[in-house]
């Protein structure tokens, strides 16, 4: 009565065997899983349900310990009737009779496919993230040294002059610097630490711009089709990263294609309900706009598949590729909010579906001319407090900024610069400060020099950068952060523009 009612409600799956594992009963859970009839499986083993995944070795042992009398646990992988595997906690029991022998065995299985699933999914993000820090730091310790070789170059190439015979040699290592910074964003953007300029946009303009650089990227062979969706919604996005994004996949593609193929960039509207989130389990529900980047080319094979977005991962020849391109994308997806979901089978090529979360249509014009800064003229006489850990990032900048004019106290950390303040007779125009330093953060600092000095403006400067969007709030307005590694050119004109804007500069400093 209640005991076969119970066996027959169990979520879980029974069957019990005789002595010799012929099949006597099975439960409508095992019909339900498994996908056979009862009817099918009765007076057969359960070497039906083999899938080839375990050794014989491991049967014989389990056949061994059940024939002794003992109970075995373990887990396994069946197959469906479909031919789909799955992965089950079994633990079988004998059952014996009055005189102790063995008559029957009861195998209870639970099936766990979709714990593993979720397991190797956490499992994956957690190493991401752990290779992100690494990545992130590595960056961030990369970027100071990579500010020392450049800002001494500007400063040798400033003192020699265009037509010295080593001119062209400080020129080379500025652009070598220069590659290396690209390098150091990327990692920075796989850690999710660069710092992002968000704007509400539409992935269609940015693509429209995009797409006249892409035939130069993938070549002729490559035949490339854009298919924009009307009437799509906006986003919120950084759309020097968003291009990033794209010409990473292209690229990605290009190499899938080496005798050439279609690449087709879309865009869609789409909305994710509950049904469709769980099959996936990556993406939450909601409204999104899906960016859809495909490929004809050879596809990913399935042991490839989970470790594509990690950096240094590439599966072309050494020396072809740094493996930080689908990384890079990876990083900026997330760091974005968005979600990344890839499909692939070897012939049938690659498709990448990027969903980034929509955002209510309403429209903020950014005026291009308060971003860019256009003035040659980098000279001024103000008085500037340049405050960094770092001496190799300091002394070149204080030189540079002496040359242009300036009047300029340094400082190592907040502490000397406080005292160099409190030393100072006169008024203080603008503090250069690292943000992250021994001791005083530079927004501490700022906040208790505002008080002696109201009109002060500030520049911060970091290779930090998510640590300073997030605890220190100071990005409310574009023009107050400079991103490490930066050129003295671009320190300059940072400081020009922030000097400049007497209005909008004066809202910043009384924050």
């Amino acid at each position: 009565g209640t005991l076969y009612s119970a066996i027959e409600q169990s979520a879980d799956m029974v069957l019990i065997t005789d002595s010799s594992g012929v099949i006597e009963y099975v439960n409508p859970a095992f019909e339900k899983i498994t996908g056979y009839a009862r009817a099918e499986v009765i007076g057969q083993t359960p070497r039906i349900l083999k899938s080839g995944e375990q050794s014989p070795e491991l049967y014989r042992e389990l056949w061994a310990k059940i024939t002794a009398g003992e109970v075995y646990r373990g887990v396994l992988v069946n197959r469906k009737k479909t031919g789909e595997s799955f992965v089950v906690e079994k633990t079988i029991t004998p059952v014996r009779n009055a005189a102790g022998r063995v008559t029957h065995f009861i195998s209870n299985d639970r099936d766990i496919s979709e714990r593993r699933r979720l397991e190797a999914a956490l499992f994956q993000a957690q190493k991401m993230d752990a290779i992100g820090l690494l990545a992130g730091g590595v960056a961030h310790d990369f970027n100071n040294l990579l500010l020392v070789i450049s800002s001494y170059a500007e400063l040798m190439q400033d003192s020699i002059g265009p037509e010295h015979h080593l001119h062209r040699n400080v020129q080379e290592i500025l652009s070598a610097s220069r590659r290396a910074a690209d390098l150091t964003r990327q990692l920075l953007a796989f850690g999710r630490k660069q710092t992002q300029t968000l704007q509400i946009l539409n992935l269609n303009t940015v693509l429209r711009d995009i797409s006249r650089m892409l035939p130069r990227l993938i070549g002729e062979d490559v035949e490339l089709t854009i298919a924009p969706e009307a009437d799509l919604g906006k986003v919120k996005l950084d759309p020097v990263q968003l291009e990033q994004i794209v010409m990473n996949l292209a690229a990605n593609a290009r190499d899938a294609m080496p005798a050439g193929g279609k690449l087709t960039i879309a865009t869609h509207n789409v909305e994710l309900d509950d049904s469709y989130v769980q099959t996936r389990t990556v993406v939450p529900p909601g409204q999104y706009v899906l960016l859809e980047v495909s490929d004809s080319g050879q596809g990913i094979d399935p042991e490839h598949l989970p470790h594509i977005f990690e950096p240094f991962y590439t599966t072309k020849e050494k020396g072809k590729g740094t493996g930080l391109g689908l990384a890079t994308v990876y990083g900026i997806v997330k760091q974005s909010g968005g979600f990344i979901w890839v499909y692939s089978e070897p012939g049938m090529g690659t498709t990448f579906r990027i969903y980034f979360p929509r955002v209510e249509h309403r429209a903020r014009k950014t005026s291009d001319g308060d971003r860019t800064h256009t003035t040659v003229d980098l000279r001024g006489s103000e008085t500037v407090l340049l405050v960094e850990d770092e001496t190799a990032v300091r002394q070149p900048a204080c030189e540079f900024m002496k040359r242009c004019g300036y009047n300029v106290i340094e400082a190592k950390d907040g502490l000397q610069a406080v005292e160099a303040a409190a030393r100072h007779e006169g008024r203080i125009d603008l503090m250069v400060t690292d943000v992250v330093m021994p001791g005083m953060s530079g927004g501490q600092l700022a906040e208790l020099l505002a008080e002696k000095y109201p009109k002060m403006k500030v520049l911060f400067i970091s290779g930090y950068s998510e640590k300073v969007v997030l605890r220190h709030n100071i990005l409310d307005v574009q023009t107050n952060f400079l991103q490490k590694p930066f050129t003295l050119k671009s320190l300059g004109g940072k400081v020009r523009e922030v000097l400049g804007k007497a209005s909008v500069a004066a809202g910043i400093s009384g924050d």
